[in-house]
C-alpha cells in the first residue's frame, strides 16, 4: 500500500503539458482523484432524496407535482458539477506557460560584526555575560537580514577574521556560536587594530564602483582600549565608505573580570571593567553617518536597528543570477469553471420553470 501511494504521488510531480507548459504546484493534481467520489456522493444523495419523496407520495403523485424525472437531466447536472471541480483543481495546480530566462539581481550591503572577545566581555553585569548577550543579539538579527553579506570579526589584543563576507547564514551562525576569548590568541583590547584589519581584509574595494559606501561595521564592545588609535582608524574607515554603528555594553560602575581558570590565581590581578562610552561615541562620530547606541546593562532589538539604519541605506548588487520565469495561466481554468457554473445554474433554473427539475 505504501508503494502504491508513492506511485500516485509521482504522477503529478512528473506531469507536463508540453515543452512550454507545466504545473507550478503539481501535487494539487491529486485532488482530481476526488472527482469520482464527488460524482458517487451526488448519485447517493439523489437516490436518498427520491426514497424520502416516496414516503410522502407515490410515483404518480410525484410525477404530477414535479414531472417525470429524466436521467439525462440529472447526469448532465452531475457532469457540469464534476467539470467545475476539475477546472478549479487545475487552477490550484498553477498552470504556467511561455518560459523565459530573466536575470535577477540580489541587492544588499556588506555588514561586518566586529565583536570584542576580551576577558572583560565575560563580566556578568549583563546576564549571562556581555559576550553571550552580544551573540544572542546578533543571532536574532541574522534571521532578519535580506540579501546582505555578513562577516564576523573577533578582537582582543589581536584580531581574527572568523567569517569572511558571506550569505551563508548557517555557517555564520555556527562561527558565531563558537565565539569566545579563546578565538583570539592575544589578550587585551585593541579596537583600532580591529577596525583597520576589517577594512584591509574584509572590505576590499570594488574597482568597478566609484564609491564603496555600502558598508557597515557593527562594533560591540565595552569600549576599553589599549591605545590602538581607534578614533583615527574609524576616521580612515569612514573615508573608505564604511559607517560604524557602535554598541556599548556594560555598566558604568563596572564589575570585576572573572579569574582565568587556566592561569594560577597568584599571577592574576583582579580588574574592574566598566563601560567606556566616551571612546565608543567618538569612534561612531568619526565615520560619516555613524551611530552610537548605549545599551549598558539593558537590551536592544538589533533587528529593529538593522531595519532602521541598514536595510534602508544605499545598496549594491551582491550577485546576478539567471532564472526561468513562467506566465501564470490559472485564470483560464477559473474562467472555464465559472462558465460551467453559469451553465449549470441556467440548466437548473430552466427545468424548474418547466416543472421538470
Amino acid at each position: 500500500m505504501n508503494k502504491f501511494s508513492q506511485l500516485l504521488w509521482t504522477i503529478p510531480e512528473s506531469f507536463q503539458l508540453g515543452q512550454d507548459w507545466r504545473f507550478g504546484q503539481p501535487q494539487f493534481l491529486m485532488l482530481a482523484f476526488a472527482a469520482p467520489v464527488l460524482i458517487l456522493i451526488l448519485f447517493l444523495v439523489a437516490i436518498h432524496t427520491r426514497k424520502n419523496q416516496r414516503l410522502i407520495a407515490d410515483s404518480q403523485q410525484l410525477e404530477q407535482i414535479a414531472g417525470k424525472p429524466k436521467s439525462f437531466n440529472f447526469i448532465l447536472h452531475v457532469g457540469l458539477v464534476a467539470l467545475v471541480f476539475l477546472s478549479i483543481t487545475l487552477a490550484i495546480a498553477q498552470p504556467q506557460s511561455d518560459p523565459s530566462e530573466v536575470e535577477v539581481e540580489a541587492r544588499g550591503r556588506d555588514v561586518a560584526f566586529v565583536i570584542d572577545v576580551s576577558r572583560s566581555m565575560l563580566v556578568q553585569d549583563v546576564a549571562p555575560s556581555r559576550l553571550e548577550k552580544a551573540k544572542l543579539w546578533i543571532n536574532d538579527l541574522v534571521d532578519e537580514i535580506g540579501n546582505d553579506r555578513v562577516a564576523l570579526i573577533a578582537f582582543a589584543g589581536s584580531t581574527t577574521i572568523v567569517s569572511p563576507l558571506t550569505t551563508d547564514r548557517l555557517f555564520f551562525k555556527l562561527t558565531l556560536d563558537e565565539l569566545s576569548p579563546q578565538t583570539v590568541g592575544v589578550g587585551g583590547t585593541n579596537i583600532g587594530d580591529a577596525i583597520r584589519k576589517t577594512m584591509d581584509v574584509v572590505f576590499v574595494d570594488d574597482p568597478e564602483l566609484e564609491l564603496n559606501n555600502f558598508r557597515d561595521i557593527v562594533l560591540i564592545s565595552d569600549g576599553e582600549d589599549q591605545e590602538s588609535l581607534p578614533i583615527e582608524a574609524a576616521r580612515q574607515a569612514g573615508q573608505s565608505g564604511a559607517r560604524i554603528i557602535a554598541i556599548g555594553i556594560g555598566s558604568r560602575n563596572g564589575q570585576m573580570v572573572p579569574i582565568d581558570r587556566n592561569q594560577s590565581r597568584s599571577n592574576q590581578q583582579r580588574v574592574n571593567s566598566k563601560l567606556e562610552s566616551g571612546t565608543l561615541k567618538a569612534i561612531a562620530a568619526a565615520s560619516p553617518g555613524g551611530v552610537y547606541l548605549e545599551v549598558g546593562t539593558g537590551t536592544i532589538d538589533l533587528a529593529q536597528v538593522y531595519k532602521e539604519l541598514i536595510a534602508t541605506a544605499e545598496q549594491r548588487t551582491i550577485e546576478t543570477s539567471s532564472s526561468i520565469q513562467y506566465t501564470e495561466r490559472f485564470q483560464f481554468f477559473i474562467a472555464i469553471g465559472l462558465i460551467f457554473i453559469v451553465l449549470d445554474s441556467l440548466f437548473v433554473s430552466l427545468h424548474k420553470r418547466r416543472g421538470i427539475a
